[in-house]
């Protein structure tokens, strides 16, 4: 196909939007570069240390060429559906709905997928979906810096864990991704911020701080899923696991 920068500028910023690091990385190339966007050092020196904070080595490597992070980013970053979460004119359901109605054809078939599957497990299907928007965007064949794969972003100790035999295959991913979650739900007494936070980072991480960890990649995951969710809690099947000891002590 012919070079097209603005077209690959906007299709770099929908999935920054979702904290992809190889699209900070590669954004940043391109504001330092002048490709598809006015040259501007401050915002690529931002978007490599983004990329630098959600763990892709090469944007840590890339960094001192860069310069430190100014904190500006370009616009496409700055207008994203959860910034709209505490507008009164804005129903609850209405960032996940941008972001569904958005959708290829492909995708769509995904999230109707999740639909289905997401009562089998006991988890509310705007949950489920707001958390494989966050993950994936809904692209099956995802892969992440760090190996985690699909929809659900597994990675391969979560799949066998919880028997994806193939990490690809939609419905076993979504059905591991959901697995996990509900065990997660159920450790955590439905709390769905340290559900989600688990998710992220893992439970030994949360269990470790007793709470949310201060990563940035997991702080802004949990806020970007509640924005879209909007509930602090969940039903949950107590018979599951026994809970997280850091709720045990606190009572």
């Amino acid at each position: 196909m012919p070079q097209d920068f603005t077209r690959a500028a906007e299709l770099y910023c929908d999935a920054a939007r979702y904290g992809d690091a190889e699209a900070y990385y590669a954004l940043a190339f391109m504001y330092g570069d002048g490709r598809g966007f006015e040259h501007d050092d401050r915002i690529a020196a931002s978007l490599m240390g983004r990329a630098s904070e959600l763990g892709m080595e090469q944007a840590k490597n890339a960094q001192r060429f860069f310069g430190p992070p100014a904190g500006v980013f370009p616009p496409c970053l700055q207008a994203t559906p959860a910034a709209h979460a505490n507008d009164p004119t804005v129903s609850d359901e209405a960032n996940l709905d941008v972001v569904l109605a958005g959708l290829p054809a492909n995708k769509r078939r995904v999230a109707e997928l999740i639909r289905l599957i997401a009562p089998q497990y006991s988890i509310e299907p705007k949950l489920a979906l707001a958390v494989a928007a966050a993950e994936s965007n809904f692209e099956s064949l995802a892969r992440s810096p760090r190996n985690a794969y699909g929809v659900m972003q597994l990675i391969p100790e979560t799949a066998q864990r919880f028997n994806v035999h193939n990490i690809f295959d939609p419905a076993q991913n979504i059905k591991g991704g959901l697995a996990y979650l509900r065990w997660l739900l159920s450790y955590y007494r439905g709390d769905v911020l340290l559900a989600l936070a688990a998710y992220n980072a893992g439970e030994g991480a949360v269990d470790r701080y007793r709470g949310i960890p201060p990563y940035r990649e997991t702080v802004d995951y949990v806020k970007r899923i509640y924005g879209m969710f909007r509930k602090g809690s969940h039903r949950f099947d107590p018979g599951l696991v026994e809970a997280s000891p850091i709720l045990a002590s606190s009572r």
